[in-house]
């Protein structure tokens, strides 16, 4: 079965416009792939305005989510894959979803395994040590 989540990102985004109300996107900023600037990452995640007239270059797919917006007066192309979309909320009222366990989510937990799996084969074979990124949690059912 497909996930869920890109459905769920994107029906919470249109809600959200219906309302009025200004749509910010939580992101796992450690998440390999992520392009966002890291002077505001905070606790490895940051939050992001997507409101229309915030971004340019809007595109929401089953994949990712991509714009390019500025930051202190700087434009930067943003990119974050579906996988690293932590939450979709209203700015105003905090109304909106967290992600995680939807159905679906194991897909993005097993694509993250085999993520890990790939980067330390590629560090064994370039002979360095394997990156530590933290503590890591596991999903137990």
């Amino acid at each position: 079965m497909t996930p869920s989540r890109p459905y769920l990102v994107k029906a919470l985004y249109e809600w959200l416009l219906d309302n009025e109300l200004t749509p910010h996107v939580m992101v796992d900023a450690e998440q390999s792939n992520v392009a966002v600037p890291r002077e505001f990452v905070e606790d490895g995640r940051i939050i992001l305005n997507i409101l229309p007239s915030a971004v340019r270059d809007f595109y929401m797919g089953d994949d990712a989510i991509a714009f390019n917006a500025r930051f202190s007066g700087q434009p930067m192309d943003i990119y974050i894959p579906m996988s690293a979309v932590l939450a979709v909320y209203a700015r105003e009222n905090g109304q909106g979803m967290g992600f995680g366990s939807e159905p679906g989510a194991e897909y993005y937990v097993h694509a993250d395994e085999v993520s890990k799996e790939l980067e330390q084969v590629e560090d064994q074979e370039s002979g360095s040590a394997p990156k530590r990124k933290g503590p890591a949690l596991k999903v137990v059912k």
